[in-house]
């Protein structure tokens, strides 16, 4: 029943261009037929009573109300009395997706990079429609149009389908459950004499104007029966309400039927699904019909692709980044990760043994034993620990990391590392009902069931919370997915390897990938005491947190996507030498590989080999919206870091 009602959720169905939806309905179910507004309408028996059974289908999603001369988009949105206040803070960092003539096209909502805003300590509002920038990996008003997007395109929250324990989750979860159970109750044996037309509104977040087109033209109807959730009590299921609810004196008695959900409003609204057959029972008793199941569709669409229809140049990079990216290690939690890139690590190097430490840092070795340059990535994620199971099967978590808590606040939860049933187990992450502040104090987590049932699992303190991830393509060359922050470092690192034969070093040349940076480079730090004295240049590879968005102030960390690899030659935890800055831009121009040089804010895991006398020069790439689900990267900029990586490795030691 849940995975039924969750194909319902995925259907795609903006006011006024509800089309795409009805015509997989229709294909899907017989019997039904669309009128001059687009409503589906369905009638079953004659006679009297004469019944009218309505549910509305559309979404009240936003819509592209201005392309930018960057290639940004802006929105707009009908007035959604039924959703969160919190409903556009939602979508901050988030994915989503346009509705373009020609198909859905990936896109992110952009935020500002948890680095460059970190030490302000003024409460923020909640995020409104105003603060909303939708980046679909365009750099003008141009590709914007080459891209098929339009003025008016809809822009919906990318959702694939999310059950967890009995429940199922999603935008308009309860509207879309209210009309699977329609559509089903109109395919059910009646049980009473008289007509029912069954309908399927569309334009229902305009004040039911869908639903009042189909009034118009029946004439007297002795009940209406409006399946909607909101016109209920939470804990009610049917209500008898005035006529005047349909704006029509032509109904006698208008009833509604709602059903009972968690976190109503928001992305995550959960419907049990015991409540689903309650409200299926109740829909059935006042259609007059023997049953209501949801009804089942076929054909609905997965989400939009991760990568583009025909392979470029950049497909290789996109690809080795994809393995790395999507698996999920939060701080403390690397196994998987450290796993994955083992098997990444190319032939020759290989079999020169990779080694894992203490710490969990893996690492390999290379070239005879004289000026020791490191190279070190960081295979960690943001993410959770969780500090407290509540009796009721709320667990509160601690962040792994510093970042935004109002980014996983109402989105999909994963809890890792479970021994005793399903891992990762699925939840979501509990919104609050209101807020007058854009963050929030604490945040929890909730998988479905009780305490009792976590420890039956296996659950207990200390266990990794994370998000899921989805990676795509954005437009030609951009990138998106969460946790690029280290994941590109680690991928260029892998890129470098494959170019380098490690018999030919005339230095020792070290790969690591550390464990636990984004709790305090503590990985680093192990490596640091090992090697000690004997390194005589660091690079750690990792973001350069640029401010190529139009959120940021282009004051300083202004390194564009698209213009190359980054010296981060000043940060937070060091500055490299002014020699040694200019050893590197030599490389790489000597070499032909564009190379910008900045100062950005963060620290890196090179800073702890300089205790022991190593120049720390960090190499990275430009990525907007730091430490967010909607990191994005410019693939060229990635491939261009693995050629400097390369070439720096291998040069004089001088």
């Amino acid at each position: 029943m849940t995975e039924t009602v969750s194909d319902w959720i995925a259907l795609d169905a903006p006011p006024g261009q509800e089309g795409s939806a009805t015509q997989i309905i229709s294909a899907s179910l017989p019997g039904w037929t669309t009128d001059a507004l687009g409503n589906l309408v369905k009638r079953v028996g004659s006679g009297s009573p004469r019944r009218v059974v309505a549910c509305g289908l559309d979404d009240g999603g936003y819509i592209v109300s201005e392309i930018t001369d960057a290639g940004y988009l802006r929105l707009a949105a009908p007035e959604r009395s039924r959703h969160s206040p919190l409903w556009d803070q939602f979508h901050e960092g988030q994915r989503v997706r346009v509705l373009t003539k020609n198909g859905a096209l990936p896109g992110v909502i952009a935020v500002k990079s948890t680095h460059l805003w970190r030490r302000r300590t003024t409460p923020e509002a909640p995020v409104t429609i105003d603060d909303l920038w939708l980046d679909v990996g365009a750099r003008s008003r141009a590709d914007v149009a080459q891209m098929g997007i339009t003025i008016l395109d809809p822009v919906a929250k990318q959702w694939a389908p999310w059950r967890y324990s009995e429940y199922v989750a999603g935008p308009e979860a309860a509207a879309r459950a209210s009309c699977a159970v329609v559509a089903g109750a109109a395919s059910a044996k009646p049980t009473r004499g008289g007509e029912t037309i069954f309908v399927l509104a569309v334009q229902h977040s305009f004040a039911r104007t869908g639903l009042q087109s189909v009034l118009a033209r029946l004439g007297r109807v002795d009940t209406l029966v409006l399946v909607e959730p909101g016109l209920t009590p939470a804990d009610t299921t049917f209500a008898v309400m005035r006529a005047d609810v349909a704006a029509t004196p032509r109904v006698t008695t208008t009833i509604a039927i709602g059903v009972r959900a968690r976190y109503p409003g928001t992305l995550v609204e959960s419907l049990r699904a015991s409540d689903i057959t309650s409200l299926a029972g109740a829909v059935a008793q006042s259609a007059g019909v023997a049953s209501a199941a949801p009804a089942a569709l076929h054909g609905v669409p997965t989400v939009p692709p991760a990568a583009p229809a025909t392979a470029d140049s950049l497909t290789p990079v996109a690809d080795l980044l994809t393995q790395v990216s999507t698996v999920y290690g939060p701080s403390g939690h690397e196994a998987d990760v450290r796993r994955t890139v083992r098997g990444l690590i190319p032939r020759a190097w290989n079999v020169l043994g990779p080694a894992v430490d203490t710490a969990g840092n893996l690492f390999v070795v290379a070239g005879p034993p004289k000026d020791t340059v490191v190279f070190v990535a960081h295979l960690d994620e943001l993410g959770f620990d969780i500090v407290r199971i509540e009796h009721d099967g709320r667990v509160v978590l601690k962040p792994l990391g510093g970042f935004y808590p109002s980014l996983w606040e109402g989105q999909r939860a994963l809890l890792h590392e479970v021994t005793k049933c399903d891992t990762p187990m699925r939840g979501v992450f509990i919104p609050r009902d209101k807020a007058t502040v854009k963050q929030p104090d604490t945040l929890s987590a909730w998988f479905g069931v009780d305490s009792a049932a976590l420890v039956a699992c296996g659950v207990h303190v200390g266990q990794g919370v994370t998000s899921t991830k989805h990676p795509t393509r954005l437009g030609p060359t951009r990138y998106t997915v969460r946790a690029l922050d280290d994941r590109t470092g680690v991928t260029s690192l892998l890129l470098a390897m494959q170019q380098i034969d490690p018999t030919k070093l005339d230095h020792t040349v070290i790969f690591a990938f550390s464990t636990r940076e984004e709790v305090g480079l503590n990985g680093a730090a192990a490596l640091a005491a090992e090697f000690g004295t004997t390194v005589k240049r660091v690079h750690a590879v990792d973001t350069f947190v640029s401010s190529d968005s139009p959120l940021e102030s282009q004051r300083f960390a202004y390194a564009p996507l698209g213009a190359g690899a980054v010296e981060r030659a000043h940060d937070n935890s060091s500055v490299a030498p002014a020699a040694e800055v200019e050893r590197v831009r030599r490389i790489a121009e000597a070499s032909h590989i564009p190379l910008q040089i900045g100062t950005t804010n963060g620290g890196n895991d090179g800073s702890e080999f300089v205790r022991y006398g190593a120049f720390d020069v960090p190499l990275a790439w430009p990525l907007r919206y730091s430490h967010s689900p909607a990191e994005v990267i410019d693939l060229s900029d990635l491939h261009a870091l693995g050629l400097l990586i390369a070439a720096v490795a291998v040069a004089p030691a001088k």
